[in-house]
């Protein structure tokens, strides 16, 4: 006990070092590190021991060209489920951190069973710290927090659920429950704050809520969408909601379906062929591109026909209500988050495998590979800037 307290003293001062040395209005970004996982010689995955999970806290604003990890908190989170299982708030107060599994030993083994924990991190403090543990339902994943700042959703996948919480000041607290009817992994806002979208993969729908205050509903309807949704994003404008279909990473072409949010009732009006097993999608501030991560392979066997050492990201131009796929970049091993600056002049991209990330130039709708990495002190499962 008293090493464990030795060491976690170590890991705070460092992390309070590291945040000193930060900008107080810095642009941040948050990553999600999971080291419960490895692979092998051959690619396959396997299951590690608990206990070296990491939150890493990026400045992506004095220098978008070169961020810099200002802090790093040891909270567990999870590879399973879409890589938007954190949010921050619009003015960079807080984050929420869903863990989905929890480790429970297994004989010589771990096993992965439900959690139900969303861990809240005060970012105005220094060094930034774990201020709260809420319970929420089991396998809570995807996270979403209104415009405002004031109203966040978490998908809980097991319970078929999605939690509200308010948020006043730096407390967060739970205020009600959403049964959704099928599993769900991930939620959105619309801009105006008075819908929200929540993922269902086993369904492969995506279902329609009405939101006013801290009152959420479920309408009962649902969108059709393509194989296994597993992400979604909203346009800036709120006209626009682009669903990544993951279907499998399997080698075969999966899509992004488009639903037109200004119909009445909102609609499915595309479904534009992307690649192997999009999972990461963000849609630009600027409203011009979205970017799907592509896994391809990554994530399979070495002896797999569809085996690829990297992933890629697919840029999608948006003119109006058309979405058109126009460029595709090679990324690093394993892609999972993405996220934008907040003028939406540069893109990060989490190579999990690699344990970086990829930053990307953005001018308009070309999109170009800088060369440059941020390396990182695990293997990054999530990531997510500010909202719109």
């Amino acid at each position: 006990m008293n090493a464990l307290r030795a060491g976690l003293s170590v890991v705070l001062f460092s992390v309070a070092i590291l945040f000193a040395t930060s900008p107080s209005s810095a642009q941040l970004m948050i990553v999600g590190n999971d080291q419960k996982f490895a692979w092998d010689e051959t690619n396959t995955r396997q299951v590690m021991p608990p206990g070296k999970d990491t939150v890493s806290i990026v400045d992506i604003g004095t220098d978008p060209a070169a961020p810099k990890i200002v802090a790093n908190l040891p909270l567990m989170n999870s590879l399973i489920g879409p890589p938007t299982n954190l949010a921050m708030t619009p003015d960079e107060r807080l984050a929420i951190v869903a863990n989905s599994l929890d480790w429970v030993q297994d004989g010589a083994s771990w096993k992965q069973v439900p959690d139900n924990k969303v861990f809240v991190i005060d970012l105005k403090m220094t060094p930034p710290v774990h201020a709260a543990t809420l319970e929420v339902g089991r396998q809570p994943s995807g996270v979403a927090i209104n415009r405002l700042g004031d109203l966040a959703l978490v998908a809980n996948r097991v319970d078929k659920s999605i939690s509200v919480l308010s948020i006043q000041g730096r407390e967060v607290k739970v205020v009600g429950t959403v049964t959704v009817g099928d599993e769900v992994v991930a939620v959105a806002f619309t801009p105006d704050g008075k819908r929200a979208l929540a993922v269902k993969p086993t369904s492969h729908k995506i279902a329609l809520l009405d939101v006013s205050g801290l009152n959420v509903t479920y309408t009962k309807y649902d969108l059709r969408v393509g194989l296994t949704p597993y992400n979604i994003d909203v346009t800036p404008n709120g006209k626009l909601a682009i669903v990544a279909d993951l279907g499998e990473s399997d080698g075969h072409i999966d899509t992004v379906s488009v639903i037109d949010l200004e119909a009445t009732p909102p609609r499915v009006i595309d479904r534009v062929a992307v690649g192997d097993a999009p999972e990461g999608l963000a849609i630009s501030p600027t409203g011009e591109i979205a970017v799907a991560a592509l896994l391809r392979g990554t994530n399979a066997p070495k002896t797999a026909w569809y085996y690829n050492r990297n992933g890629s990201i697919v840029i999608l131009s948006i003119e109006g209500k058309r979405v058109t796929k126009i460029k595709e970049l090679e990324v690093g091993g394993l892609p999972e988050g993405i996220v934008f600056s907040p003028d939406g002049k540069y893109l990060y991209v989490g190579n999990l495998i690699d344990r970086d990330v990829s930053i990307l130039r953005v001018d308009g709708t070309n999109v170009t590979d800088t060369g440059k990495r941020l390396k990182l002190p695990g293997q990054p499962a999530s990531m997510r800037g500010r909202p719109r």
